[in-house]
């Protein structure tokens, strides 16, 4: 008799789907479309930004009481109503006139971020496999990183033939069907619910298998207070801090080198297309390395890369540096989420993970700002980068040192 697949793996291909689905409309639209929402509002570039600014912002405070929430109900009702709340807002989108209601859409959608993107699902992916936890990480985190792939061209191409009101208003109805039902028919609370166990197999059949345990877990309050914790929030803060900057930095520090346009628009294509193979090699190798290992390497390797931007001054350095930096930061994706289940446990993974994802939510409010100030200062990308680089190391340090402070 054939055996039917893990419900598990279910849950992983729909959550990769409709994470493309939700990172495609409510993250990587607002790039798409902000040129024809400026020429016809009229409003300031701060003003636009500022609003997907304060998104991101409260998506970041809202990550702890969202965790705990995921820790005591799961995420199948959270989720599904993050769907709905996304699709009416970008209704509201659609029709937006006034700046006011500018920022309060978009203070919506940051609660709607909080519910639908990459923490809940994390969540449910964490509690849901043990073993093969990196494998389905990898096929959530592949799923999401084709939003920009798909989504991207898709939007633009309906530029082509509508206003960007009436994009907006397709793509709400593309988050709604694509989401609402399968985050509401799909999404289960924990696999014991179903009489399993992480990775498959029968709960009964556990209770009479000697090894069948499952990892010990820490709660929030045990978990902040274990040095594990804080060596994870600085490393976390480093490399988000490292990443965001890039982000906001990386074409006006190519171009004081005098690369060409096309030079300037291949190294960031590279930047962002080589994270989903880095992604799929690491859901493979990263099953047969301790996550702590994998981690710090993966730090060590962004920090290569900005040595060669920064002592390797031509083209290839720049399209390495761009590959390299690319593969380790979308590596580094799936990695963290499973590090945390490892080092804490399961049984409280959404409060541990909202409460370091408050924190590197500064992280990534302060980046772009701070970078600015310091070439300002001093009128040069070269110690930015510099200062990348030391980053980078420290927190590979900071996860090297994870395995002895785990315990306090």
């Amino acid at each position: 008799m054939r055996r039917s697949p893990f419900y598990g793996w279910w849950i992983v291909g729909t959550l990769g789907f409709t994470e493309m689905t939700s990172w495609g409309v409510i993250y990587y639209a607002f790039s798409v479309l902000l040129t024809p929402m400026q020429r016809e509002l009229g409003w300031s570039q701060a003003h636009f930004t500022g609003g997907f600014s304060l998104a991101l912002f409260i998506s970041g405070i809202m990550a702890l009481p969202v965790g705990r929430w995921l820790d005591q109900h799961g995420a199948r009702g959270l989720m599904t109503f993050g769907s709905c709340w996304a699709a009416i807002l970008v209704v509201a989108w659609a029709n937006v006139q006034s700046l006011l209601a500018w920022y309060l859409i978009w203070a919506g959608l940051g609660l709607a971020m909080a519910a639908i993107l990459y923490e809940p699902a994390f969540a449910v992916v964490a509690t849901w496999f043990q073993q093969k936890r990196q494998h389905a990480l990898t096929i959530l985190t592949v799923g999401g990183g084709l939003a920009s792939v798909v989504y991207v061209p898709l939007i633009t191409r309906l530029l082509g033939t509508l206003n960007w009101r009436e994009v907006l208003l397709w793509l709400a109805a593309i988050l709604a069907v694509l989401t609402i039902p399968l985050h509401g028919l799909v999404l289960r609370g924990k696999p014991a619910d179903l009489g399993l166990l992480p990775d498959g197999g029968s709960l009964a059949v556990a209770t009479v298998t000697p090894n069948s345990t499952i990892r010990p877990s820490m709660s929030l309050g045990t978990a902040v207070r274990a040095g594990a914790f804080w060596w994870l929030a600085l490393a976390f803060g480093l490399t988000t801090m490292a990443t965001f900057t890039l982000g906001v930095h990386l074409i006006s520090a190519i171009q004081t080198q005098g690369y060409a346009p096309e030079i300037q628009a291949l190294a960031v294509a590279l930047l962002g297309g080589s994270q989903i193979p880095s992604r799929i090699v690491i859901g493979s190798v990263g099953r047969h390395l301790p996550q702590v290992q994998l981690a710090w390497m993966l730090c060590l390797l962004q920090s290569l890369a900005f040595a060669i931007f920064l002592f390797v001054p031509n083209m290839t350095g720049l399209l390495l540096f761009a590959c390299l930096f690319g593969a380790g930061s979308g590596a580094l994706t799936p990695t963290r989420a499973a590090l945390v289940a490892d080092v804490f446990g399961t049984a409280q993974y959404a409060s541990i993970s909202g409460a370091l994802a408050l924190l590197t939510t500064t992280a990534r409010a302060l980046a772009p700002v701070l970078a600015s100030l310091l070439v300002g200062l001093l009128h040069s990308y070269q110690p930015l980068f510099g200062l990348l680089l030391l980053m980078c190391l420290i927190s590979a340090a900071a996860i090297y040192l994870i395995r002895g402070a785990s315990n306090g």
